[in-house]
């Protein structure tokens, strides 16, 4: 298995928005390909900024990058993850205005050896 954390720091006026794009478009696109949701969170982190991330599970790294160019390859994905962007003044303004931090990580059980 390959487990993903991809995780945001946003100011928390665009929680609601980020938290949209996600369910409106990339969990379903990602699902639709073979990835398994694990969970989703948010933490806050200070009065102006939130932590949102998820975690996902593949069958393996290969499995993973599969998934991933398959998305991107996605004319409709990519054209409703364009429109989101251009509601809120295009992805360039949106990462300086709105989005802190992004993190794209693998992780790693720490119990693996006692179940493999």
């Amino acid at each position: 298995m390959f487990y993903r954390r991809k995780s945001y720091i946003v100011k928390n006026d665009f929680v609601d928005s980020l938290n949209t794009l996600f369910n409106d478009y990339s969990f379903l696109k990602r699902l639709h390909y073979g990835a398994r949701l694990t969970g989703r969170w948010m933490v806050p982190i200070d009065a102006e900024t939130t932590e949102i991330f998820s975690i996902w599970e593949y069958d393996n790294f290969e499995s993973f990058l599969e998934i991933e160019a398959t998305i991107r390859e996605d004319e409709d994905h990519l054209q409703q993850v364009n429109s989101w962007y251009d509601a809120y003044g295009g992805k360039d303004y949106v990462y300086k205005q709105y989005i802190v931090e992004v993190r794209d990580e693998q992780i790693r059980p720490t119990f693996y050896q006692y179940v493999h």
